[in-house]
């Protein structure tokens, strides 16, 4: 199963969803506030976060747009912040997904089975895109020859 980190401050949520994570199999860490999220995705790379935004210290739009810097594992914004503007924002800094508050503990499994799954085919079908087998022809427009090597449109 996944290593999911959850990035909240209001610890029965963060109780509540671990709890539920770790029942399907997940491993789970949690952090309190945006700083701590950051050193956990350093030292135990998650395949999937999901984070509040509220959050003392560095806010979680911050700490989203930090992670995207390195980071390519999805992120599912829960939050109570919930006008269209701020679900927007949330968006474009980088999440992948957005539930507001309240919300239903079973759509935010079902949203991260989603997204586990989502990132499970994506690596499946980089890896099988991208292995050539023998024989295969590459394509070669677009691809500048150096100039100690002789192109197939040079005299």
């Amino acid at each position: 199963m996944a290593t999911i980190l959850i990035v909240e401050d209001e610890v029965d949520i963060c109780n509540l969803i671990r709890a539920q994570l770790e029942a399907e199999g997940h491993t789970v860490f949690q952090a309190f506030d945006g700083l701590t999220a950051l050193k956990i995705v350093d030292e135990r790379r998650p395949q999937l976060v999901v984070l509040d935004w509220m959050l003392p210290g560095m806010d979680g739009l911050s700490v989203c747009r930090r992670l995207r810097q390195n980071y390519l594992m999805p992120i599912i914004m829960l939050t109570a912040r919930t006008e269209e503007i701020d679900r927007v924002l949330g968006l474009e800094v980088g999440a992948d997904d957005y539930i507001s508050k309240p919300f239903s503990i079973r759509e935010v499994l079902a949203r991260v089975r989603a997204m586990l799954r989502r990132v499970e085919l994506d690596s499946r079908s980089l890896l099988t895109s991208s292995t050539a087998s023998s024989g295969d022809r590459m394509p070669t427009s677009g691809i500048p020859a150096y100039e100690d090597t002789p192109s197939a449109d040079s005299p």
